[in-house]
């Protein structure tokens, strides 16, 4: 299937696999890939070397294009970007408007930037600069997420700009394929329903949580960090929604010390990181146990996707993980897709004769 999205990155179908953290590795970026759709691999929770040699293990399991993921306001975004222009990545996504210069710098280069959004004013902004495409996630889709609903959010987008737009939040199948095609995007973008297959590196006992897991199950909180956050309901999570200030910030603390020595930061650099969080435009209105884990945000996610510690971890979902049963490959969910797209294009094909007029 042919789209704006497919031709302006060079894949054979218009999916793409998001860049989660912790879980948009190597294996699964390379397995999306070669399927014919887009992976993109989360670099935000690596360091550069890392980075770098995530991005050469990719290439080593795979000759088709694919994508890596940026956090436009980190402070080395600029060293990222030129290990992207360095190994010839082909797209680069970010999570945050990406500024004027970094966007003329990949395309200079050759790179396709294709920036996240959640609302139209952000998608005007950055087509304006420049990107290639944006990504609009709708209400629906897990992690920092806004509030209006894809099938809102997604041709006000279309309408006001002129670049493609891939739609996601709420999307698994192909039905929903074809409903994105018909309010105007180039394609779909999908992160729950990549998390749950088996090319993912989560651990089974995870999967089984997320398989397990019902549409009511999953909860929008800004308990964790003071931003709306779509995840399944947790230990964690349900303690900090009944705690108030004193104890969350007591809890944090203590949860704090645990993930201090996974990430190797010292107390010192993790209250520098919190009063610059304080200082920033988000970050005013943030209790002090909101700010303590905000920053421990991905090491919250990697005890869930990572070590399988569902109970101290927080884990991220899209609503759409109520209707997902299964852990096929990338090659059978991308094929299952493309095969129902179509099936579901013929089945809405009216005959000429039967027109009215």
């Amino acid at each position: 299937m042919e789209t704006a999205l497919t031709r302006l990155v060079g894949v054979r179908h218009p999916i793409v696999q998001t860049g989660m953290g912790w879980v948009a590795g190597p294996r699964l970026v390379s397995a999306t890939a070669n399927a014919g759709a887009l992976g993109i691999l989360a670099s935000a929770t690596m360091t550069l070397d890392r980075l770098r040699d995530a991005v050469r293990e990719v290439k080593s399991r795979t000759d088709e294009p694919f994508g890596v993921n940026l956090r436009a306001d980190a402070g080395d975004a600029g060293d990222r970007v030129r290990i992207i222009i360095d190994e010839g990545v082909r797209v680069a996504s970010f999570a945050l408007a990406p500024s004027r210069e970094l966007i003329a710098e990949l395309k200079e280069a050759g790179v396709v930037v294709v920036p996240s959004v959640g609302a139209r004013r952000h998608a005007e902004k950055v087509a304006a600069w420049g990107a290639d495409a944006v990504i609009v996630q709708g209400g629906e889709g897990g992690g920092h997420t806004g509030e209006v609903a894809t099938t809102v959010l997604l041709p006000q987008v279309v309408d006001a700009v002129d670049i493609p737009v891939v739609a996601a939040g709420g999307f698994c199948d192909g039905r929903g394929l074809v409903a994105a095609l018909a309010y105007g995007a180039a394609g779909i973008a999908m992160g729950t329903r990549f998390l749950l297959t088996s090319d993912s590196t989560v651990p089974d006992a995870v999967k089984a949580r997320y398989l397990a897991a019902t549409v009511r199950d999953v909860t929008v909180t800004t308990a964790v960090d003071g931003l709306p956050h779509r995840m399944l309901r947790t230990e964690l999570v349900g303690s900090l929604e009944k705690s108030g200030r004193t104890r969350a910030l007591v809890q944090a603390v203590r949860r704090a010390a645990g993930f201090r020595k996974i990430s190797g930061l010292s107390w010192p650099q993790m209250v520098r990181e919190g009063l610059a969080m304080k200082r920033g435009r988000h970050g005013r209105h943030l209790s002090w146990s909101q700010v303590l884990l905000a920053a421990n945000t991905p090491m919250l996610l990697k005890s869930s996707m990572v070590d399988g510690r569902t109970d101290v971890g927080v884990m991220a979902s899209g609503q759409v993980v109520g209707v997902i049963g299964d852990l096929p490959s990338c090659q059978e969910l991308i094929d299952r897709v493309m095969a129902e797209a179509g099936e579901t294009l013929k089945s809405l094909a009216v005959p000429d004769d039967s027109m009215p007029g």
